[in-house]
């Protein structure tokens, strides 16, 4: 089997999401005829996003897949040379730098931006994947807005879990932070306001054990928890369950090539997209572990594409 051409670009684009196609298109009306590798899940996070009401210019809802879907096109529609596959290796201590896909498909470039995003971790289990965008959700800023005046539950213990349970509280009636332990590890200063907050009630040394819901049409009534001390069963009536127990980044194909932190996100320069490697830029959720959000990842893609444009004028 002979060996495929070697593909080369001056801008490669690892992963696809509002980061990876907006960068796309600055690249692209820049004319530097940009690469873009969509990977597993073209659009990334939004895809499995149903409602989004808080990407600026729509005053109407719209749908995550959509969104995705109109980027791609505009992408594709300046000039982005878009590819299906999946990025397996990179080699970013020589220039040009490489990457190898899945089918053995090889990739040169003179600049690249990852954004290949991240993954809420959830519990995995079988009823939570059920009720994905049916009342089970992982951001309450995308989806809080939808349980007005009504009870929910959250689960963690770390600072994300107790700001969702504060935020959802703007909205809901009732808000209940199931955690496996005894005792939060969300720093002291966000506890007491929590502690504080009249609306939130903490269920400790528990763990949610099913997600209980109707078929048709499709929404959460219910929780069933273990107390892991007692092996106690018990139910929860509830209308939305909140998963806060941290992202993953998809980081793993940089490992011992770009700094990250201690929990995998990519680390840039201050006001920069640009990582320790000059030449390789991160945007979105790959390196943003605080706002995570759409407009932010698009408007990180912007600046890695100008970034590269600067870099590629004067190399």
């Amino acid at each position: 089997m002979s060996e495929k051409p070697t593909k080369h670009t001056k801008v490669l684009i690892i992963g696809s999401g509002p980061a990876g196609y907006t960068a796309a298109v600055y690249a692209a009306r820049a004319m530097l005829k940009p690469m873009l590798v969509a990977g597993m899940q073209p659009g990334g996070q939004l895809t499995i996003t149903t409602d989004v009401e808080n990407y600026p210019g729509f005053a109407d809802v719209i749908q995550g897949p959509w969104l995705m879907e109109q980027m791609r096109e505009q992408a594709k529609a300046v000039g982005t040379d878009l590819v299906e596959d999946h990025i397996q290796s990179v080699n970013l201590k020589s220039k040009p730098f490489e990457a190898i896909g899945d089918g053995g498909q090889k990739y040169t470039a003179d600049s690249i931006i990852i954004s290949t995003g991240a993954q809420a971790r959830w519990l995995n289990i079988e009823s939570e994947e059920k009720f994905k965008g049916f009342g089970v959700s992982a951001c309450a800023t995308c989806d809080g807005f939808f349980f007005k005046d009504k009870t929910v539950a959250v689960v963690g213990g770390g600072n994300a879990a107790v700001e969702e349970a504060m935020f959802l509280t703007k909205f809901a009636s009732k808000v209940q932070l199931i955690h496996r332990r005894n005792e939060l590890r969300a720093e002291k200063l966000l506890q007491k306001k929590l502690m504080a907050n009249k609306k939130i009630e903490i269920i400790w040394d528990s763990v949610v054990e099913e997600v209980i819901g109707d078929e048709e049409p499709k929404n959460v009534k219910g929780l069933k928890i273990k107390n892991i001390k007692t092996n106690e069963m018990s139910e929860l009536k509830i209308d939305g369950l909140f998963i806060a127990i941290g992202h993953d980044p998809a980081t793993s194909l940089f490992k011992d090539q770009l700094e990250m932190d201690n929990t995998g996100y990519l680390i840039t320069k201050s006001d920069s997209t640009e990582t320790n490697v000059p030449g390789v830029y991160a945007a979105g959720d790959v390196k943003d572990k605080i706002f995570r959000q759409a407009v932010t990842a698009a408007g990180m893609g912007c600046m890695a594409a100008l970034e590269a444009e600067k870099y590629l004028a004067s190399n």
